[in-house]
């Protein structure tokens, strides 16, 4: 009944047939190539590390209300120090921005810092400096392992937790649609040579989280059904779960994917590279439900009336069709 006033719900179909399972083979095979060169894109070029990772400062640099600060001068300024990666980020108004610098491991911080000062206030004036903050070689460094192993302890809890909710082999399916999901949000990242900072690496967590929700919702309505349709092949199973679901899960990632697409145009560059990561995640994040999470518990298949559905086979055994 509350549907009735959105018009747009209207537009999707009330009940559909896709046979998803039957284009799982070649997904998967799709999946493992873009994995594959997503790890490779890791290594080399590798990750554009930011400021948190790689180690430098930042400082919010300002002139009075009412003055506009220029950022190319501030940035060219900053620039011929010779410090690396230049970063110079507007920020609420044309009066104030961000500088981001890396500190060379022969120099002193605190000396880097009153250099960048002293070539700013020659390009643009005497302006307020404020938020200096500084991040050594060797805390980004623990920072960056912090953050994989953050990554790492959300898969392991999920896994637990999908576990004691359905079963082991629900458990290695939504993990191994977790893993894809990281795997291929690093891969783009890479590609479009986003910033990996802190923020990279919450919207990596959040997308998981995503992902394991949809996951969820997929797997509750697979376990309604394997209990309702005991008889029926588990693929077809599987394909009826995904079908009675989709239409939620287009609604969910839309809206989702909606906001982030507002908070990516209004939000500022600080937020930019956070929201299409985030927004390539919740892609990545439906298709993997989808495509890996629940096609995979064909490799095991489930328990049913005491015994293993035995429908795994075909797939198990180089995607046969069933007779």
């Amino acid at each position: 009944m509350a549907m009735r006033g959105w018009p747009l719900i209207k537009l999707l179909p009330q009940k559909t047939n896709f046979r998803f399972v039957k284009y799982a083979p070649a997904a998967g095979v799709i999946s493992i190539i873009l994995c594959v060169a997503s790890i490779v894109g890791c290594f080399y070029p590798g990750l554009n590390m930011g400021i948190d990772f790689r180690g430098g400062a930042s400082m919010e640099v300002s002139k009075p209300a009412g003055q506009v600060l220029e950022l190319d001068k501030v940035r060219g300024a900053v620039s011929e120090l010779g410090l690396g990666d230049v970063q110079v980020q507007g920020i609420d108004s044309a009066a104030s921005a961000i500088v981001r610098f890396q500190i060379p491991e022969d120099e002193g911080q605190s000396a880097v810092v009153a250099r960048v000062e002293k070539a700013i206030d020659e390009a643009v004036g005497e302006v307020k400096y404020s938020g200096v903050s500084v991040v050594g070689s060797k805390v980004s460094g623990e920072l960056f392992t912090s953050g994989l192993l953050a990554l790492g302890a959300a898969i392991v809890l999920m896994f637990i937790y999908i576990w004691f909710r359905f079963e082991p082999q629900f458990g290695f399916g939504a993990v191994a649609g977790l893993v894809h999901d990281m795997i291929l949000t690093f891969g783009l990242i890479v590609l479009f040579r986003f910033e990996f900072s802190l923020n990279t690496v919450a919207a990596i967590l959040t997308v998981i989280g995503y992902s394991m929700n949809d996951t969820v919702v997929v797997f509750d309505r697979l376990r309604e059904n394997l209990r309702k349709y005991k008889t029926m092949p588990l693929r077809e199973v599987i394909d009826l779960s995904l079908n009675e679901t989709l239409s939620r899960t287009i609604i969910t990632g839309v809206t989702a994917v909606g906001v982030l697409a507002v908070l990516a145009m209004f939000g500022g560059e600080a937020l930019f590279g956070f929201s299409i990561v985030l927004m390539i995640g919740i892609v990545i994040g439906t298709y993997s439900s989808i495509y890996v999470g629940a096609p995979i518990i064909l490799l095991w298949g489930v328990k049913r009336g005491g015994s293993i559905d035995e429908d795994a086979k075909p797939i198990k055994l180089g995607m046969a069709s069933r007779p």
